[in-house]
């Protein structure tokens, strides 16, 4: 029996918006969000995350969450970021946050010029996180999960001042690291964090 419009109509939605957080920071894990949006629950103020103030993306968060058909998130750490490069990292978190998805969606919308290789169709767009609602969604996602987990390591090192900079390289992170060296959460692969290891 063919599919009835509703049916198509809903299966035409199954499309997901992947994002990450974190490529470019000295410590911490990056993150990948993948977000199925539910067009009868809309959300008004989806962009990408870059641009929004942190009480809004925390406030867009908890309403994607609850609108959302479809929302995951999955991170890989700084050692295995160690081990197969940042890029790879970064592909391994989105394909894990694609295959945890559910419903399984008919397309993945991936933000940038990479995608990671998965059993559905993708298509990467750059710039997605400006022009594609579900990736901005995603990168809302990703980042406010990800800000979550470096103010838990800035409880554990208070002195790297996790919870201003988030990892990334400022002067006073860097700074930081030249003065106590490298902790458990830094990326000992990136050449700032190698060249504090003298002083681990």
């Amino acid at each position: 029996m063919p599919d009835r419009p509703q049916q198509r109509s809903a299966q035409q939605t199954l499309i997901a918006g992947v994002d990450e957080a974190g490529r470019g920071p000295l410590a911490g894990p990056v993150v990948a969000a993948a977000v199925i949006l539910d067009p009868r629950r809309p959300i008004v103020g989806l962009a990408d995350s870059k641009t929004l103030k942190a009480e809004t993306r925390e406030f867009l968060a908890a309403l994607i969450r609850e609108r959302a058909l479809a929302v995951t998130v999955a991170v890989v750490g700084p050692e295995i970021i160690d081990r197969i490069n940042i890029l790879q990292a970064t592909l391994r978190a989105m394909r894990l946050a694609i295959e945890q998805l559910d419903p399984r969606p008919l397309l993945v919308r991936v933000d940038g010029n990479r995608a990671p290789r998965v059993e559905v169709p993708v298509q990467t767009v750059i710039g997605g996180d400006r022009i594609d609602r579900a990736i901005a969604a995603a990168s809302i996602i990703a980042k406010t999960h990800r800000d979550a987990l470096m103010l838990a390591l800035h409880a554990e090192y208070p002195e790297y001042g996790f919870d201003r900079h988030k990892g990334y390289g400022t002067a006073a992170h860097i700074e930081a690291l030249e003065r106590l060296g490298p902790t458990p959460a830094h990326r000992r692969s990136f050449r700032p964090v190698r060249q504090a290891r003298l002083f681990d």
